[in-house]
Formats: structure tokens, C-alpha cells, sequence
């Protein structure tokens, strides 16, 4: 069952989220028990800080322990006083109010963390993945789960690049996963490529992950909720991890999906500070590559941005930035590179052609950052100073053929 609502008034915002949660965790019984919430951490845009309280609020009084877990996925982990200010307390509450709680980064890269929790064969990934992927994918995950007795899955639920729509099961897998999980979906959705799987419910990446999460045995409910241009909740979900993200999933497509009329020559997007490389504000170049004219431009304006990856940095500079068929009709040299690897590089640089040697992407992808001028040539995207670029200006002479988006990888642009 799915307890939920659809418009969340943002004057009774909170009161809302609290009636809703009551009535979700009423159901479950966690008198005593062992509770483990996953959240997003700093690269998505989450009302935290009210989904904490109201779990603190109801649960602190009945359960022996309420902790944490970032599903980082692949990103850096955060400092306490970092994921303190994500969800909304300082030190002082922290040690005061919350101090029975504990708050964990999930590491991807650290094997002892990990347990292998089943096997998806090679006939199925094949059916699942529509024969793009036919090899055995062993599931690992966050071993830290199995010391508790319910999981509970703050999701936000927005369009997204890989996997269709951001959200769900998505948590567990990168959120808390194992790499070759991670990196299996993650190709399998550049196979398909951002303008296919972007705002779409049903993909075959959204099978797998679910499939994936099939095997995780400990109890599970989610929070799947909307997002406005103010990122206040406008919908919240809460049931399974599948059935409460389907229909946060149709509430985002509503609010997260903007049709335009005809294709822009140059768009200027201007990231948010959340995203903080290149390896997240690529969500510029995803979400407005549908909507760029042939031989356009996308300008990814982050002054705040310094590098390509903080922990992917070195693989992106080996590889760099390439249409998907460059790796494809090359796979004798790129097939032992990581997978994630190739399907970030080929979602930033979008969709082209390469035939006899030469490699013609659609669009030009420009980054006005603080990464320097030689890296970005190197890794084959191009590059204009941030400083010569008048924002307000760019906003005045907006037309048929200029676009300036705020908060920039947010909202998917579509052709009507």
C-alpha cells in the first residue's frame, strides 16, 4: 500500500509530511527496533532537514536505534559537520538532541564494506538490459544494512541521464552498491543514450537496478518525493521502494519536464553549487541536449566548478570526453576501461557519429568553469572564460536561438 499525496501545500508543508509519515510508519511496527535511513547526499536537491525532525520526531520515542547512511554512490564522502548542516542541525542539537544517532558514508571502493547478496544471470541481464549487456552481474552491497531491521530510503525523484528517472531503488544501486553493479547500468544506459532514457519510467536500467534490490532481504519502505522550482516537497509517496518511486516518477514528469516549441542554437546553463564538479554539473549538458540545434552549443556555466571529478578525476583525463560509437567501434581499445567511466564521458559529449577515424558529435559541449583552458581542451570539450561571460547580459538578449536556464540540471528540456 502507498500512502501518499500529490500537491503538498508549501504553507503546511511540514505539518503534511509529518500526517503522511505518521500514517506510513503507524504500519510497521518499529517498537524496539533497529532503524537504518538512506539518503542522498549534497548533489541533489532534498528537503532534508524537514524529512529528519519528522523521523526524529516519531521514532526517536520507540526504536533502540534510528542512524544514517549517505548513498553516495561513487562521490567523496562527507565530513559530520557537513551531513549535520545537510540535515538541518548543528553540532550543539546534534550532541543534545541526536547524539544516540549515527551517520555513515557508504564506500564503493572499500571490499570490506561490502556483501555479495546474489548473482543476475547471463540470460536474464540479457533480457532485462534488451541485449545490450549478456555477461553474469554479481550484486554487491552496503554491508552495513544487515544490522538492522527495517530500512527506510529518503528519495528525492527527478528525471535523470542513466536511469530514466532518479529515485527508488536507485538508492540502493549506486547509492549504497557495489562497482560492478554500478558500472553495468551506468553503460547499459549509454548504450541507450541520455536523449532515449531521460525522462523515461520504464527502462531497462530501471529493471536491472530493480532486480538488483530483489535480492536485498531486510525490510524496506520509501519516501519518494517532488520537488519544486523552490525545492520545497510538492508530492510525497511512501510505500515499497517500487510502487511509492512509480508514482513520484509520474508527479515528476509533470513538474520536471518542459516543452519548447523549436531547438535553441546555444544554451547557457548555469549550474547550481551543489554541483560541484564536472562529474555531477554534466547534468547541465543532460538535461538540455534534447533541445540543442544541430552544430549548437550547451555552456556549462560553473565558476565554482575546479575540477572534472574529485574522485574519477585521473580515469576522465586518460579517456576523455567522446560519443558513445567512438568507444563502440572501438572496443578492442576501450573494453578493460571502467564502465563508468566510458558512460560519463559519452553522456557529457552527447550523442554523434564516428565513421573511417573521424568523430562528429551532434553539439558542442563549452565549459565556462574553473577548470583550466588546457585541461578542457585535452579532454575534448571546449572551453571560454567564465569571466568574459555577462550572465545579465545573456539574459537581455535571450530569442528564438539563445537560451539562459537558472539552476541549470534540474528541469529536462524536451522538443514539443
Amino acid at each position: 500500500m502507498v500512502v501518499g499525496k500529490e500537491t503538498i501545500s508549501r504553507q503546511r508543508m511540514k505539518e503534511e509530511i509529518y500526517e503522511l509519515s505518521e500514517i506510513a510508519l503507524s504500519s510497521l511496527h518499529l517498537e524496539g527496533k533497529r532503524v537504518l535511513v538512506i539518503i542522498p547526499d549534497t548533489t541533489r536537491h532534498a528537503e532534508l532537514p524537514v524529512f529528519f525532525k519528522t523521523l526524529g520526531d516519531s521514532l526517536y520515542p520507540k526504536v533502540s536505534a534510528l542512524d544514517y547512511l549517505i548513498a553516495a554512490g561513487t562521490h567523496p564522502p562527507m565530513e559530520l559537520e557537513k551531513i549535520l548542516h545537510h540535515v538541518g542541525i548543528t553540532v550543539d542539537e546534534y550532541k543534545q538532541k541526536y547524539s544516540k544517532t549515527n551517520f555513515h558514508n557508504h564506500a564503493h571502493d572499500n571490499p570490506a564494506e561490502l556483501r555479495t547478496i546474489g548473482t543476475i544471470g547471463a540470460s536474464e541481464m540479457s533480457a532485462l538490459s534488451q541485449g545490450l549487456f549478456n555477461d553474469a552481474v554479481e550484486v554487491t552491497i552496503n554491508e552495513r544494512i544487515f544490522g538492522y531491521d527495517q530500512l527506510i530510503v529518503m528519495s528525492p525523484v527527478v528525471p535523470h541521464e542513466t536511469v530514466g528517472f532518479a529515485g527508488g531503488n536507485k538508492y540502493f544501486f549506486p547509492g549504497i552498491g557495489g562497482l560492478e553493479i554500478i558500472q553495468t547500468f551506468h553503460w547499459i544506459g549509454a548504450l541507450i543514450t541520455n536523449p532515449v532514457v531521460n525522462g523515461v519510467k520504464d527502462t531497462p536500467v530501471r529493471r536491472v537496478i530493480n532486480k538488483a534490490a530483489s535480492f536485498i532481504h531486510v525490510p524496506r519502505i520509501c519516501f519518494a518525493f517532488v520537488v519544486d522550482d523552490h525545492h520545497a516537497v510538492s508530492a510525497l509517496f511512501i510505500g515499497s521502494p517500487e510502487e511509492a518511486w512509480e508514482k513520484a516518477a509520474e508527479c515528476s514528469a509533470k513538474i520536471h519536464i518542459k516543452y519548447v516549441e523549436r531547438p535553441y542554437k546555444k544554451v547557457l546553463g548555469i549550474a547550481p553549487p551543489i554541483y560541484d564538479d564536472l562529474w555531477v554539473a554534466g547534468k547541465v549538458m543532460y538535461k538540455h541536449e534534447p533541445i540543442i540545434a544541430d552544430g549548437g552549443e550547451v555552456i556549462i556555466y560553473a565558476p565554482h566548478v575546479k575540477e572534472l571529478s574529485r574522485v574519477h578525476g585521473n580515469e576522465i583525463k586518460k579517456i576523455g570526453y567522446h560519443v558513445r560509437d567512438y568507444f563502440v567501434k572501438q572496443w578492442d581499445r576501450f573494453s578493460k576501461e571502467p564502465k563508468l567511466i566510458l558512460a560519463h564521458s559519452t553522456n557529457v559529449r552527447g550523442i554523434g557519429t564516428f565513421e573511417n577515424g573521424i568523430e562528429s558529435p551532434r553539439i558542442n559541449v563549452t565549459l565556462a568553469t574553473s577548470i583550466p583552458e588546457d585541461v578542457c581542451r585535452s579532454v575534448n570539450l571546449g572551453y571560454v572564460d567564465y569571466r568574459s561571460i555577462n550572465v545579465e547580459q545573456w539574459k537581455a538578449k535571450q530569442n528564438g536561438d539563445v537560451l539562459v536556464v537558472e539552476n541549470a540540471g534540474q528541469l529536462l528540456y524536451r522538443l514539443k
